[in-house]
């Protein structure tokens, strides 16, 4: 422990930053993001991007999951949910893109809703069962609706803000980095309030939570809608990047995706869902990267192509068995270490 970090208030116990250490760091990040785009090329740019929209829908499924032990498999969904209400209020109103984002939030939050009403009753290996049933009903709906476009999906025209078009990677950075970091610093205030504390508590123990008077329904379908929420935002941002969207963008795969990020990096902590999607986005950009240096023909290049997958498919069993409480832990260890240094023991 730190020498010299007793708490003299309850405030104090229960700040988000309660060193100047926390602060000063946080200025110097604040100010690296602000600085990035002006230093980095429009494939890092791109990544950036990729990498805060997956930031925001990992840590709505982190909140579901490793705040409320739910388990779903159907954050992709949620995602769909978000970004054709967000393509659909685009094409035919031409609403702000704020309203956009939060119109397709809401629009998710009240799927989860509907999905998360079974939680009451089955958990587990049935309960992420009946999220892959929402999944495959949602990519029915997706195909088949008129409304949706059907098969061909929807174009989505860029976001405008003061009458200039996002539709560079460098300017929806300001959109799309700022949006993820107004959600990071919610859901880290959410566990710091009464709401949060039921979501533990149902996690560690359902029953005695009921016991203690926390009502399970209200409070597990308040899980889904917010994490449902924050997948929504996350789909109307995948939106206005990607600039289409079809029934094909949101796959199964993408569920598992997420619930593979935040077992990665933690479940359970705000931090590891932020290292979780940087990892999960990272190493197969990487590792494509160092297939693509090596001296290899075309043919050998495709051969090894599936290759990347299994030792990204490798990396993450490697996690799961040598270090399962995921990359927050290791970085709470290091942390650890410099706090103690040159004392350690």
């Amino acid at each position: 422990m730190r020498i010299g970090a007793a708490k003299e208030s309850y405030e104090a116990d229960a700040a988000l930053f309660d060193t100047r250490a926390q602060r000063g760091w946080l200025v110097v990040l604040a100010a690296a993001l602000a600085a990035f785009p002006f230093v980095a090329d429009e494939y890092w740019l791109y990544l950036a991007c990729l990498i805060a929209i997956n930031i925001a829908s990992a840590t709505g499924l982190n909140i579901l999951t490793g705040y409320t032990g739910l388990v779903s498999l159907g954050q992709a969904a949620f995602m769909g949910l978000g970004a054709y209400t967000v393509a659909i209020l685009e094409t035919t109103l031409g609403t702000p893109f704020v309203l956009n984002l939060l119109a397709g939030g809401v629009v998710a939050a009240l799927g989860g809703i509907v999905v998360g009403i079974p939680s009451l009753r089955v958990k587990g290996l049935y309960l992420a069962i009946s999220t892959i049933a929402a999944s495959v009903i949602a990519h029915f709906l997706f195909a088949n609706l008129t409304l949706t476009g059907g098969t061909s999906g929807l174009s989505v025209p860029p976001a405008r803000l003061f009458g200039v078009a996002l539709d560079t990677s460098f300017r929806l950075y300001w959109l799309i980095v700022p949006v993820a970091a107004l959600m990071l610093l919610a859901a880290a205030n959410l566990f710091r309030t009464r709401i949060g504390r039921a979501f533990i508590a149902i996690r560690d123990r359902d029953i005695s939570a009921e016991v203690l008077g926390i009502p399970l329904l209200r409070y597990k379908l308040m899980s889904f809608g917010l994490s449902s929420f924050y997948a929504g935002v996350a789909g109307g941002l995948w939106a206005y990047f990607f600039r289409v969207v079809t029934p094909e963008s949101f796959p199964l795969i993408m569920s598992i995706f997420f619930l593979a990020a935040i077992i990665v990096g933690g479940m359970g902590t705000i931090l590891g869902s932020i290292l979780g999607a940087v990892f999960m986005t990272l190493v197969p950009e990487l590792l494509k990267l160092v297939v693509g240096w090596l001296p290899l023909s075309t043919d050998m290049g495709l051969v090894l192509s599936p290759v990347r997958t299994i030792v990204f498919g490798a990396l993450i069993v490697g996690f799961l068995i040598f270090e399962p409480h995921g990359l927050a832990e290791i970085w709470r260890r290091v942390r650890r270490y410099f706090h103690l240094w040159p004392f350690r023991t």
